[in-house]
């Protein structure tokens, strides 16, 4: 990959990091954090629940107005916040205000995030599948290098100064962000037409005739009027409820059910990262030999039996660690996987795609750590693997019905 292609995507693989590192840190701090406020692990959990609800309402107000929020503002604006809502976090001197510090993540992992993904519109081609590859890979990224050190400084400090991590990215990601490339608003007249790049470059110019975004007025719900598209965004919100209620309650879960200390954990968990990491990076190879659909659909399947295998089967620490680190690899395979499906469900409106995307991975983030942490309380994890599961295969069976015109990048014959 020459220099020009990682020059466009490292803004979109810092920012998606960044967001995900507002996340990352309440893995292996979350048991800590309730024994210095005074809560339960399942009510500090709930911060999650406080941030998905912010995100989402920020996430569909950005997906009606991709030409006021263009990608480089998106990651400028969510990496200052990102700062702010590390401090006031780390500040939270009761539950109430820990909670309540977690709207401004909220806002900041929904403008860093859609601005991660957005940016994925200035690719075209196979090299959308690699950059694709690369975006999604932050999230394992975030997992990898935030929580060993976050535990680490929990352990040997607190958790207030694990939140100098995310928010030392954030700082990274400000400092990159004005190299994005701009997505820009087709004209409000038709839809944009076909990328002119430069041959071989992969990225699409910005101007009229990149992939772009259609007005505001065209595309203000496309992506819930669109029968494919809304079908790509039920698909994606069960598929992140699951997916994120596993990670918010794996840390805990590691150290209640396996005696696994703090310190443990966050290399625990940044295992099943590091798998993670290994197929999103290389997600482009699987895109040249099968249909996205395919692989949105067996990945999520196979999630699907494995996630009870980890919470309800499993009776050891290794055989918990195993299935954990089998699912960060399909969970690899399905992000990008699952993002190029969305996005080619409506060309040229990456954006709005994108931020709805947002909003459909922190609905999940909301229905799972509610959901999560309910099934804890009452009935344990044997129950919340169960559930997980089942709520994958759905995921599963719901993206077989999403329409998948391209054939893999790789196949003979043109685009049907």
């Amino acid at each position: 990959m020459n220099r020009a292609r990682w020059g466009a995507v490292a803004p979109l693989i810092l920012g998606t990091t960044a967001s995900q590192a507002l996340l990352v840190v309440l893995a292996p701090t979350v048991v800590a954090i309730g024994a210095d406020l005074g809560a339960s692990v399942a009510t500090v959990g709930q911060a999650r629940s406080v941030t998905a609800a912010v995100a989402i309402t920020v996430s569909v107000i950005l997906s009606t107005r991709p030409a006021v929020w263009p990608v480089p503002r998106l990651l400028k604006a969510g990496a200052l916040l990102a700062v702010l809502a590390c401090a006031l976090v780390a500040a939270a001197g009761s539950v109430g205000t820990f909670l309540a510090a977690h709207v401004l993540v909220g806002i900041a992992f929904a403008l860093l995030l859609s601005g991660g993904f957005g940016g994925l519109g200035s690719f075209e081609g196979s090299e959308r599948a690699w950059a694709a590859g690369h975006v999604a890979a932050a999230n394992a990224l975030a997992w990898v290098v935030v929580n060993p050190v976050a535990a680490w400084l929990t352990a040997a400090w607190s958790w207030r100064a694990a939140q100098a991590v995310p928010a030392t990215i954030a700082v990274v990601a400000l400092l990159s962000a004005r190299r994005s490339v701009p997505v820009e608003a087709a004209p409000e007249s038709g839809p944009a037409g076909p990328g002119l790049a430069p041959p071989g470059s992969g990225l699409a110019p910005p101007g009229p005739m990149a992939t772009a975004q259609p007005s505001v007025t065209a595309g203000r719900w496309a992506p819930l009027t669109d029968p494919s598209a809304r079908r790509w965004v039920v698909a994606e919100t069960a598929a992140f409820t699951a997916w994120t209620s596993l990670l918010t309650f794996a840390g805990a879960y590691f150290i209640q059910r396996t005696a696994a200390d703090e310190a443990t954990v966050g290399w625990l968990l940044a295992a099943g990262a590091a798998a993670y990491l290994l197929t999103s990076t290389r997600s482009a190879v699987l895109a040249r030999r099968l249909r996205t659909r395919t692989l949105v659909a067996a990945s999520a399947t196979a999630m699907g039996l494995l996630m009870p295998l980890m919470l309800a089967v499993a009776s050891t620490r290794v055989g918990a660690v195993v299935a954990f680190c089998l699912l960060g690899l399909l969970a690899g395979i399905r992000t990008p996987a699952s993002a190029r499906l969305g996005l080619d469900q409506l060309p040229g409106r990456s954006g709005a795609m994108m931020a709805t995307r947002t909003a459909a991975t922190q609905l999940g983030y909301l229905l799972g750590a509610v959901a999560g942490g309910t099934l804890i309380a009452v009935w344990g994890y044997r129950a919340l693997g169960l559930a997980l599961g089942a709520v994958m295969l759905l995921s599963a069976a719901l993206a077989l019905r999403i329409a998948d015109s391209r054939r893999p990048p790789g196949a003979s014959g043109s685009v049907r």
